[in-house]
């Protein structure tokens, strides 16, 4: 059974930084297209950013430049996100999203592409 869990998420300050982690079971990250989306209340889930199968990356243009998204080249079950100069509209759920093989579409991220889900993990960002 395909599974993934995401974690690190928790309240921070504006500016400060979280790196989120999501972890697979029943299958292993690479070769696999990854993605990290946020959602609030009352608004779509988003596509923050995506790696394809081949390693292109896409990054929402609010986040481009404070999030970095990777894999772990150790531990092919794990992916993360890395959240610099965190800002109030930051504040979402955070939910990874996996689909193996997939390539995705230069200049996408987007949520129908993707099969395999977290159940997310809460970022608040507010002083």
């Amino acid at each position: 059974q395909v599974q993934l869990v995401e974690s690190g998420g928790g309240l921070v300050q504006p500016g400060g930084s979280l790196r989120l982690s999501c972890a697979a079971s029943g299958f292993t990250l690479d070769y696999s297209a990854i993605g990290w989306f946020r959602q609030v209340p009352g608004k779509e889930r988003e596509g923050v950013s995506c790696m394809s199968a081949d390693g292109v990356t896409h990054y929402l243009d609010s986040v481009k430049g404070r999030f970095t998204i990777s894999r772990d080249n150790a531990d092919k079950s794990t992916v993360y996100l890395q959240m610099n100069n965190l800002q109030p509209e930051d504040t979402a759920v955070y939910y990874c999203a996996a689909e193996k093989w997939l390539m995705l579409a230069l200049g996408t991220c987007q949520r129908r592409d993707f099969r395999s889900w977290g159940q997310g993990t809460r970022v608040t960002v507010s002083s």
